[in-house]
Protein backbone atom coordinates (compact mmCIF):
# COMPACT_ATOMS: atom_id res chain seq x y z
CA UNK A 1 0.00 0.00 0.00
CA UNK A 2 2.87 2.32 0.84
CA UNK A 3 4.53 1.92 -2.56
CA UNK A 4 1.17 2.67 -4.23
CA UNK A 5 0.92 5.97 -2.33
CA UNK A 6 4.45 6.88 -3.37
CA UNK A 7 3.53 6.24 -7.01
CA UNK A 8 0.47 8.50 -6.65
CA UNK A 9 2.63 11.31 -5.24
CA UNK A 10 5.20 10.82 -7.97
CA UNK A 11 2.64 10.89 -10.76
CA UNK A 12 0.84 13.97 -9.46
CA UNK A 13 4.04 15.76 -8.52
CA UNK A 14 5.51 15.03 -11.93
CA UNK A 15 2.51 16.53 -13.67
CA UNK A 16 2.53 19.53 -11.36
CA UNK A 17 6.26 20.04 -11.90
CA UNK A 18 5.70 20.31 -15.62
CA UNK A 19 3.01 22.93 -15.13
CA UNK A 20 5.11 24.68 -12.49
CA UNK A 21 7.97 24.98 -14.92
CA UNK A 22 5.68 26.39 -17.60
CA UNK A 23 4.15 28.84 -15.13
CA UNK A 24 7.55 29.92 -13.85
CA UNK A 25 8.59 30.81 -17.40
CA UNK A 26 5.73 33.28 -17.58
CA UNK A 27 6.26 34.89 -14.19
CA UNK A 28 7.47 38.45 -14.47
CA UNK A 29 5.39 39.03 -17.58
CA UNK A 30 1.68 39.66 -17.88
CA UNK A 31 0.87 36.64 -15.64
CA UNK A 32 2.89 37.92 -12.68
CA UNK A 33 -0.19 38.67 -10.57
CA UNK A 34 -1.99 35.41 -11.32
CA UNK A 35 -2.32 33.06 -8.36
CA UNK A 36 -1.46 29.41 -8.94
CA UNK A 37 -4.26 27.12 -7.77
CA UNK A 38 -4.17 23.35 -7.22
CA UNK A 39 -7.48 21.59 -7.86
CA UNK A 40 -8.36 18.07 -6.78
CA UNK A 41 -11.53 16.43 -8.09
CA UNK A 42 -13.13 13.90 -5.75
CA UNK A 43 -14.14 11.30 -8.35
CA UNK A 44 -14.62 10.65 -12.07
CA UNK A 45 -17.52 8.17 -11.87
CA UNK A 46 -20.23 10.78 -11.24
CA UNK A 47 -21.99 12.84 -13.89
CA UNK A 48 -22.28 15.66 -11.38
CA UNK A 49 -18.55 15.87 -10.69
CA UNK A 50 -17.68 15.52 -14.36
CA UNK A 51 -19.94 18.51 -15.06
CA UNK A 52 -18.27 20.44 -12.23
CA UNK A 53 -14.89 19.71 -13.83
CA UNK A 54 -16.02 21.28 -17.11
CA UNK A 55 -17.27 24.37 -15.29
CA UNK A 56 -13.92 24.57 -13.50
CA UNK A 57 -12.05 24.82 -16.80
CA UNK A 58 -14.38 27.54 -18.05
CA UNK A 59 -14.32 29.60 -14.87
CA UNK A 60 -10.52 29.42 -14.44
CA UNK A 61 -10.16 31.05 -17.83
CA UNK A 62 -12.79 33.69 -17.03
CA UNK A 63 -11.15 34.59 -13.70
CA UNK A 64 -7.62 34.70 -15.18
CA UNK A 65 -6.19 32.05 -12.84
CA UNK A 66 -3.26 29.70 -13.40
CA UNK A 67 -4.31 26.18 -12.46
CA UNK A 68 -1.96 23.26 -11.95
CA UNK A 69 -2.87 19.98 -13.69
CA UNK A 70 -6.04 18.76 -12.01
CA UNK A 71 -5.67 15.68 -9.83
CA UNK A 72 -8.41 13.17 -8.97
CA UNK A 73 -8.47 11.51 -5.54
CA UNK A 74 -11.08 8.93 -6.60
CA UNK A 75 -13.04 9.00 -3.35
CA UNK A 76 -9.88 8.05 -1.41
CA UNK A 77 -8.68 10.35 1.37
CA UNK A 78 -5.13 8.93 1.21
CA UNK A 79 -4.93 9.89 -2.47
CA UNK A 80 -6.30 13.33 -1.63
CA UNK A 81 -3.60 13.79 1.03
CA UNK A 82 -0.91 12.75 -1.46
CA UNK A 83 -2.26 15.09 -4.12
CA UNK A 84 -2.39 18.00 -1.66
CA UNK A 85 1.20 17.27 -0.62
CA UNK A 86 2.26 17.39 -4.26
CA UNK A 87 0.54 20.74 -4.78
CA UNK A 88 2.18 22.05 -1.61
CA UNK A 89 5.65 20.97 -2.74
CA UNK A 90 5.30 22.87 -6.02
CA UNK A 91 4.15 26.05 -4.35
CA UNK A 92 0.41 26.29 -4.95
CA UNK A 93 -0.93 29.58 -3.61
CA UNK A 94 -4.22 27.90 -2.67
CA UNK A 95 -5.85 24.48 -3.03
CA UNK A 96 -9.42 23.55 -3.94
CA UNK A 97 -10.65 20.12 -2.85
CA UNK A 98 -13.87 18.24 -2.15
CA UNK A 99 -13.02 15.72 0.62
CA UNK A 100 -15.51 12.87 0.66
CA UNK A 101 -14.37 11.63 4.08
CA UNK A 102 -14.87 14.84 6.03
CA UNK A 103 -13.38 13.49 9.24
CA UNK A 104 -10.14 11.96 7.98
CA UNK A 105 -9.01 15.06 6.06
CA UNK A 106 -8.28 17.05 9.24
CA UNK A 107 -4.54 16.25 9.45
CA UNK A 108 -4.00 17.28 5.82
CA UNK A 109 -5.80 20.57 6.43
CA UNK A 110 -3.69 21.21 9.53
CA UNK A 111 -0.51 20.55 7.55
CA UNK A 112 -1.54 22.96 4.80
CA UNK A 113 -2.50 25.61 7.37
CA UNK A 114 0.94 25.31 8.97
CA UNK A 115 2.43 26.09 5.54
CA UNK A 116 0.04 29.05 5.11
CA UNK A 117 -1.69 27.44 2.11
CA UNK A 118 -5.41 28.30 2.21
CA UNK A 119 -7.93 25.60 1.33
CA UNK A 120 -11.35 26.00 -0.29
CA UNK A 121 -13.55 22.95 0.28
CA UNK A 122 -16.30 22.38 -2.29
CA UNK A 123 -19.61 20.64 -1.52
CA UNK A 124 -18.35 19.08 1.70
CA UNK A 125 -17.58 20.72 5.04
CA UNK A 126 -14.61 19.17 6.85
CA UNK A 127 -15.45 18.18 10.41
CA UNK A 128 -12.12 19.51 11.68
CA UNK A 129 -9.09 21.32 10.30
CA UNK A 130 -8.85 24.93 9.14
CA UNK A 131 -10.52 25.95 5.89
CA UNK A 132 -10.51 29.38 4.27
CA UNK A 133 -13.99 28.87 2.81
CA UNK A 134 -16.45 26.05 2.25
CA UNK A 135 -18.46 26.49 -0.95
CA UNK A 136 -21.58 24.45 -0.43
CA UNK A 137 -25.35 24.44 -0.49
CA UNK A 138 -27.45 23.77 2.61
CA UNK A 139 -27.49 19.96 2.57
CA UNK A 140 -30.04 19.74 5.37
CA UNK A 141 -32.38 21.65 3.08
CA UNK A 142 -31.80 18.90 0.45
CA UNK A 143 -33.15 16.27 2.82
CA UNK A 144 -36.04 18.46 3.93
CA UNK A 145 -37.08 19.36 0.36
CA UNK A 146 -36.96 15.69 -0.66
CA UNK A 147 -39.06 14.69 2.35
CA UNK A 148 -41.68 17.37 1.78
CA UNK A 149 -42.00 16.54 -1.91
CA UNK A 150 -42.27 12.78 -1.37
CA UNK A 151 -44.60 13.15 1.58
CA UNK A 152 -47.06 15.29 -0.36
CA UNK A 153 -46.89 13.13 -3.49
CA UNK A 154 -47.65 10.01 -1.44
CA UNK A 155 -50.43 11.65 0.52
CA UNK A 156 -48.55 11.05 3.76
CA UNK A 157 -48.72 7.23 3.58
CA UNK A 158 -46.65 4.35 2.25
CA UNK A 159 -43.12 2.97 2.19
CA UNK A 160 -40.05 4.86 0.99
CA UNK A 161 -36.52 3.67 0.21
CA UNK A 162 -33.75 6.15 0.99
CA UNK A 163 -30.49 5.68 -0.92
CA UNK A 164 -28.14 7.42 1.48
CA UNK A 165 -24.63 8.57 0.71
CA UNK A 166 -21.68 7.87 2.98
CA UNK A 167 -22.48 8.58 6.61
CA UNK A 168 -18.83 9.48 7.30
CA UNK A 169 -19.49 12.46 5.03
CA UNK A 170 -21.15 15.61 6.38
CA UNK A 171 -23.34 15.66 3.27
CA UNK A 172 -24.58 12.13 3.80
CA UNK A 173 -25.27 12.86 7.46
CA UNK A 174 -26.98 16.21 6.83
CA UNK A 175 -29.28 14.87 4.12
CA UNK A 176 -30.13 11.72 6.07
CA UNK A 177 -30.74 13.44 9.41
CA UNK A 178 -32.89 16.18 7.86
CA UNK A 179 -34.90 13.69 5.80
CA UNK A 180 -35.55 11.49 8.85
CA UNK A 181 -36.49 14.43 11.08
CA UNK A 182 -38.89 15.85 8.49
CA UNK A 183 -40.56 12.48 7.91
CA UNK A 184 -40.99 11.86 11.64
CA UNK A 185 -42.39 15.34 12.20
CA UNK A 186 -44.62 15.78 9.14
CA UNK A 187 -45.39 12.31 7.75
CA UNK A 188 -45.46 9.78 10.62
CA UNK A 189 -47.45 7.28 8.54
CA UNK A 190 -44.67 6.92 5.97
CA UNK A 191 -42.17 4.14 6.70
CA UNK A 192 -38.61 4.97 5.61
CA UNK A 193 -36.02 2.28 4.83
CA UNK A 194 -32.57 3.95 4.97
CA UNK A 195 -29.93 2.23 2.79
CA UNK A 196 -26.34 3.47 3.36
CA UNK A 197 -24.36 3.14 0.10
CA UNK A 198 -21.05 4.99 0.54
CA UNK A 199 -22.02 6.92 -2.64
CA UNK A 200 -21.60 3.70 -4.63
CA UNK A 201 -24.10 2.96 -7.41
CA UNK A 202 -23.56 -0.81 -7.35
CA UNK A 203 -24.15 -0.92 -3.59
CA UNK A 204 -27.33 1.10 -4.09
CA UNK A 205 -28.53 -1.31 -6.80
CA UNK A 206 -27.95 -4.40 -4.61
CA UNK A 207 -29.51 -2.94 -1.47
CA UNK A 208 -32.55 -1.61 -3.31
CA UNK A 209 -32.97 -4.96 -5.04
CA UNK A 210 -33.00 -6.74 -1.68
CA UNK A 211 -35.42 -4.22 -0.21
CA UNK A 212 -37.84 -4.53 -3.13
CA UNK A 213 -37.82 -8.32 -2.77
CA UNK A 214 -38.86 -7.89 0.88
CA UNK A 215 -41.20 -4.95 0.29
CA UNK A 216 -42.52 -4.93 -3.29
CA UNK A 217 -44.99 -2.22 -2.28
CA UNK A 218 -42.34 0.52 -2.02
CA UNK A 219 -44.05 3.70 -3.23
CA UNK A 220 -41.20 6.22 -3.19
CA UNK A 221 -37.43 6.54 -3.44
CA UNK A 222 -35.11 9.32 -2.27
CA UNK A 223 -31.74 9.26 -4.06
CA UNK A 224 -29.17 11.43 -2.28
CA UNK A 225 -26.96 11.60 -5.40
CA UNK A 226 -28.48 11.27 -8.85
CA UNK A 227 -25.03 11.35 -10.40
CA UNK A 228 -24.29 7.86 -9.10
CA UNK A 229 -27.74 6.45 -8.24
CA UNK A 230 -29.94 7.43 -11.19
CA UNK A 231 -28.97 4.82 -13.76
CA UNK A 232 -28.74 1.85 -11.34
CA UNK A 233 -32.13 2.74 -9.86
CA UNK A 234 -33.92 3.15 -13.18
CA UNK A 235 -32.30 -0.02 -14.51
CA UNK A 236 -33.50 -2.03 -11.50
CA UNK A 237 -37.03 -0.64 -11.65
CA UNK A 238 -37.22 -1.44 -15.35
CA UNK A 239 -36.04 -5.01 -14.74
CA UNK A 240 -38.80 -5.45 -12.18
CA UNK A 241 -41.49 -3.86 -14.33
CA UNK A 242 -41.82 -0.96 -11.88
CA UNK A 243 -40.68 1.88 -14.13
CA UNK A 244 -44.05 3.47 -14.79
CA UNK A 245 -44.42 7.07 -16.07
CA UNK A 246 -45.43 9.72 -13.54
CA UNK A 247 -49.19 10.08 -13.40
CA UNK A 248 -49.91 6.42 -14.23
CA UNK A 249 -50.89 3.58 -11.92
CA UNK A 250 -47.98 1.89 -10.19
CA UNK A 251 -45.55 4.79 -10.62
CA UNK A 252 -42.82 4.88 -7.95
CA UNK A 253 -42.32 8.51 -6.91
CA UNK A 254 -38.62 9.43 -7.05
CA UNK A 255 -36.88 12.57 -5.86
CA UNK A 256 -33.15 13.02 -6.29
CA UNK A 257 -30.26 15.39 -5.53
CA UNK A 258 -27.79 16.83 -8.06
CA UNK A 259 -29.52 18.49 -11.02
CA UNK A 260 -27.57 16.78 -13.80
CA UNK A 261 -28.93 16.72 -17.39
CA UNK A 262 -29.69 13.00 -17.08
CA UNK A 263 -32.06 13.74 -14.17
CA UNK A 264 -33.74 16.49 -16.18
CA UNK A 265 -34.27 14.06 -19.06
CA UNK A 266 -35.72 11.51 -16.63
CA UNK A 267 -38.10 14.16 -15.25
CA UNK A 268 -39.24 15.00 -18.79
CA UNK A 269 -39.86 11.29 -19.51
CA UNK A 270 -41.73 10.85 -16.24
CA UNK A 271 -39.23 8.31 -14.89
CA UNK A 272 -38.49 10.46 -11.84
CA UNK A 273 -40.45 13.35 -10.36
CA UNK A 274 -37.99 15.88 -8.97
CA UNK A 275 -34.42 16.70 -8.08
CA UNK A 276 -32.71 19.35 -5.97
CA UNK A 277 -30.30 21.18 -8.28
CA UNK A 278 -26.90 21.19 -6.60
CA UNK A 279 -25.17 24.17 -8.26
CA UNK A 280 -22.16 22.71 -10.08
CA UNK A 281 -21.66 25.95 -11.98
CA UNK A 282 -21.65 28.10 -8.84
CA UNK A 283 -19.47 25.59 -7.00
CA UNK A 284 -16.80 26.02 -9.67
CA UNK A 285 -17.19 29.78 -9.99
CA UNK A 286 -17.03 30.59 -6.30
CA UNK A 287 -14.44 27.96 -5.39
CA UNK A 288 -12.07 29.67 -7.81
CA UNK A 289 -13.22 33.12 -6.72
CA UNK A 290 -12.43 32.37 -3.07
CA UNK A 291 -9.16 30.59 -3.91
CA UNK A 292 -8.02 33.68 -5.83
CA UNK A 293 -9.12 35.92 -2.96
CA UNK A 294 -7.29 33.74 -0.43
CA UNK A 295 -4.08 33.90 -2.45
CA UNK A 296 -4.23 37.70 -2.41
CA UNK A 297 -4.88 37.87 1.34
CA UNK A 298 -8.53 38.96 1.25
CA UNK A 299 -10.82 38.13 4.16
CA UNK A 300 -14.58 37.64 4.46
CA UNK A 301 -17.09 37.63 7.28
CA UNK A 302 -20.45 36.03 7.96
CA UNK A 303 -23.53 37.59 6.39
CA UNK A 304 -25.39 37.91 3.09
CA UNK A 305 -23.39 38.07 -0.15
CA UNK A 306 -23.94 40.05 -3.34
CA UNK A 307 -24.51 36.79 -5.25
CA UNK A 308 -27.65 35.72 -3.41
CA UNK A 309 -26.18 33.42 -0.78
CA UNK A 310 -25.26 33.61 2.89
CA UNK A 311 -21.85 33.14 4.49
CA UNK A 312 -22.06 31.42 7.87
CA UNK A 313 -19.41 31.06 10.55
CA UNK A 314 -18.07 27.56 11.24
CA UNK A 315 -15.84 26.45 14.11
CA UNK A 316 -13.03 25.93 11.57
CA UNK A 317 -13.70 28.62 8.98
CA UNK A 318 -16.51 30.09 6.88
CA UNK A 319 -19.13 28.55 4.61
CA UNK A 320 -20.85 30.20 1.64
CA UNK A 321 -24.23 28.50 1.39
CA UNK A 322 -25.37 28.74 -2.24
CA UNK A 323 -29.00 28.35 -3.37
CA UNK A 324 -30.21 24.94 -4.60
CA UNK A 325 -33.72 24.96 -6.14
CA UNK A 326 -36.15 22.05 -6.41
CA UNK A 327 -36.67 21.04 -10.06
CA UNK A 328 -39.88 19.37 -11.22
CA UNK A 329 -41.66 18.99 -14.54
CA UNK A 330 -43.01 22.52 -14.06
CA UNK A 331 -39.56 24.19 -14.24
CA UNK A 332 -37.23 21.56 -15.72
CA UNK A 333 -36.81 23.56 -18.94
CA UNK A 334 -35.73 26.73 -17.13
CA UNK A 335 -32.69 28.01 -19.03
CA UNK A 336 -31.13 29.39 -15.83
CA UNK A 337 -30.60 25.87 -14.42
CA UNK A 338 -26.99 24.74 -14.85
CA UNK A 339 -28.12 21.28 -15.97
CA UNK A 340 -29.48 22.89 -19.13
CA UNK A 341 -26.25 24.79 -19.86
CA UNK A 342 -23.21 22.53 -19.39
CA UNK A 343 -20.09 23.75 -21.24
CA UNK A 344 -18.41 21.32 -23.61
Amino acid sequence: MKSHHLRVVAVVAGAVLLAGAATACNRGSDTADKPTIGIDLPRADSDFWNSYSRYMRREASALDIDTLPTSNSRNDVTKLAANAQAFESIGADAIIMAPQDTGAIASTLDQLASKHIPVVSVDTRPDRGKVYMVVRADNRAYGTKACEFLGKQLGGKGKVAELQGALDSINGRDRSEAFAACMKRNFPDITVYPLPTDWDGSVAFNKLQTLLAQHPDIKGIYMQAGGVFLQPTLSLLEQKGLLKPAGTAGHVVIVSNDGIPQEFAAIRRGDIDATVSQPADLYAKYALYYAKAAASGRTFKAGPTKHGSTIVQLPNGLEDQLPAPLVTKANVDDSSLWGNNIPQ
